[in-house]
């Protein structure tokens, strides 16, 4: 043995040993155990690393002992006692049994030099083939995975075929039969106490309507304070538009027993005498043609004037009580482009026509500013849309307006029942010949004296209520409602009492008037939304203090809204008639109900043609 690891055996041993003399000398070959075959070469006995200059250590060299030879595991072992060498069985042990030849191939991972840490940093580079190609299938995998998520479904996308709803509520005709999902807890279009029987109903123009929104008011406690309501909102301000006495508070708006509730009071509010309520779908819900319902008892007595309680629809692109909105929009219902959409409704010099210079009654027939959003608006002028050559604006259809007055000799109760229109006809006389208009029951329903002053034209009739369904007065409740096809040519408005048809109005009862120089006005194609309030106020009727008793109540039962079941069109922002975007554009208009022009708003009117581009 000569005590080197490995000595000895395998097929290429390699077993240095001393000169003979016990001292360590240079190492020289055994003998081969077949003398007659010449030693082996051992693959090992090349070096197997470069030789490193002479002038740097070895990465394996050890400190020098004081006996001057080296130290560590390459030192030749402690000499045996008497000077031997500590070999076995006489044999002197062999000298240094470690050299850079021997070191193992992971040795320098164990004991690196500076010199290579430098080298291996070196090497590390983005920039190199290797850095190249992990770079390559980083991009790789991470364009795979793009394509995957996002590139996917945008190919997917545009390479189907259009989907259709089939006439029916949604894409592929799912929610045909406009019904709703039934999920507890969830605010739903449909209320759920709706009866069944509501679903659907005949129009009084034959065709099937089946319902698309309704709220029965059942669950009480319900308040409509900016964000409580998914559908209506409570105002908080004063309509000062029509010369109200009373402010309009959230608090006067809840529901209880059933219904809503609008309560008005005779107590001191922002500077007025009155408060009451006034709730909204402005911007929430609207709808387009249809049939409108409302069941409601009326506030106070059938005999006593003073109270004023509504509900009406009005165009998304005006919002009730803020009066820069309506500036320029209410109540137009126009899309020519004529002198019907100019300042006072009279030519650019302002020299005619005649019929706009004297309505016969109050002087100049009209006092609007114009219409801000015409069919003459200048190409890439602030408008909502389609385009700029559609005439938009906010026209107003009137539920009910509920009056008393002396009718057959006697106070009665009744209501107004009208729409309102710009421009106007000359002397606001509207076409109510038949068969441009009718009367269904002239015992009970009359065209309304009141035909419109400088700031609308009024197209309405009066009709006689129950007498027993007043607050004071009976108690009961009754229906009142519109059904409505917006077509230029075809359209109508039909008015109901208590399910029965009192009056309508077509296209022609609205048509051109050459003596005013304007042409067709429309039955509403804008999106509309709903109104309920309850206000006081001497423009409306006389009020009677001395006999009116407060606090007063209107109860509302319930709202329902059908659509034809042909042709659904329910939203605020309908594609053929957006209103969001330009909202959202003028939100300064939209959300201050004390600014009262466009121009206090800080905006301007687009240009119009007739005018200049």
């Amino acid at each position: 043995m000569t005590g080197q690891v490995g000595a000895g055996y395998g097929p290429y041993s390699y077993e240095p040993v001393g000169n003979g003399n016990g001292g360590g000398g240079n190492p020289v070959s055994r003998p081969s155990r077949d003398s007659s075959m010449p030693p082996p070469v051992s693959p090992f006995a090349q070096p197997r690393y470069s030789t490193r200059n002479s002038s740097q250590p070895s990465p394996f060299a050890k400190p020098a002992s004081s006996s001057g030879h080296t130290a560590g595991r390459d030192s030749v072992r402690s000499a045996a006692p008497g000077g031997a060498s500590g070999g076995v069985g006489g044999m002197p042990r062999a000298g240094p049994a470690w050299t850079a030849k021997d070191a193992e191939m992971d040795d320098r991972l164990h004991n690196p030099s500076p010199h290579d840490s430098l080298r291996d940093r070196a090497s590390c580079t983005m920039w190199s083939m290797r850095g190249w190609l992990n770079m390559t299938a980083i991009f790789i995998l991470v364009g795979a995975l793009v394509t995957l998520f996002a590139g996917y479904p945008i190919i997917q996308y545009f390479g189907t075929a259009t989907l259709s709803n089939y006439g029916a509520f949604n894409v592929g005709g799912i929610n045909s039969t406009g019904q709703v999902p039934d999920i507890p807890g969830l605010p739903t279009l449909i209320d759920q106490d709706t009866p069944a029987s509501a679903l659907t109903r005949t129009g009084f123009d034959g065709h099937d309507y089946v319902l698309a929104f309704s709220d029965e008011f059942n669950t009480d406690g319900r308040t409509f304070w900016p964000g409580d309501d998914p559908f209506w909102e409570a105002v908080d301000l004063h309509y000062w538009a029509t010369g109200d006495f009373e402010w309009y508070d959230p608090d006067g708006a809840a529901t209880k027993g059933g219904n809503l509730v609008l309560t008005v009071t005779e107590e001191p509010s922002h500077g007025l005498n009155f408060r009451s309520g006034m709730i909204q779908s402005w911007n929430k819900f609207c709808f387009t043609g249809g049939y409108v319902e409302v069941n409601i008892q009326l506030p106070g007595s059938n005999v006593i004037s003073g109270l004023w309680p509504g509900a009406w629809t009005m165009g998304n692109l005006a919002r009730a009580g803020y009066g820069a909105t309506s500036d320029g929009t209410w109540p137009y219902s126009y899309n020519t482009c004529d002198i019907g959409t100019l300042k006072n409704q009279t030519n650019v010099a302002g020299t005619g026509p005649a019929a706009a210079l004297n309505s016969g009654t109050e002087g100049p027939l009209s006092f609007q500013p114009g219409q801000r959003l015409s069919a003459c608006t200048c190409s890439g002028g602030d408008h909502p849309g389609p385009n700029t050559r559609t005439g938009r604006g906010s026209p107003e259809i009137d539920i009910i307006e509920a009056q008393v007055a002396y009718i057959k000799r006697a106070y009665t109760g009744s209501v107004s029942q009208s729409a309102q229109f710009a421009p106007y006809d000359a002397s606001y006389e509207f076409n109510n010949a038949t068969p441009a208009t009718t009367v269904y029951d002239s015992d009970n329903t009359y065209i309304n004296t009141y035909k419109g002053g400088v700031y609308q034209q009024a197209v309405s009739a009066v009709t006689l209520t129950d007498q027993t369904s007043y607050e004071l007065s009976g108690k009961k409740f009754s229906t009142y409602g519109w059904e409505a096809f917006p077509d230029p040519s075809n359209g109508y408005i039909t008015w109901q009492v208590d399910g029965t048809q009192a009056w309508q109005i077509t296209s022609a009862s609205v048509g051109p008037n050459a003596a005013a120089g304007i042409g067709q006005r429309l039955i509403s194609e804008e999106p509309m939304y709903i109104i309920i309030n309850l206000g006081i106020s001497e423009s409306f009727q006389t009020i009677n203090y001395a006999e009116l008793t407060f606090p007063a109540h209107m109860l509302v039962d319930y709202v329902r809204v059908y659509q034809r079941a042909d042709s659904p069109n329910i939203g605020c922002d309908p594609p053929n008639m957006p209103t969001a975007d330009y909202i959202n554009s003028h939100l300064n208009a939209y959300s201050n109900p004390n600014l009262t022009t466009w121009e206090d708003a800080g905006y301007s009117y687009p240009k119009n043609s007739m005018t200049g581009c």
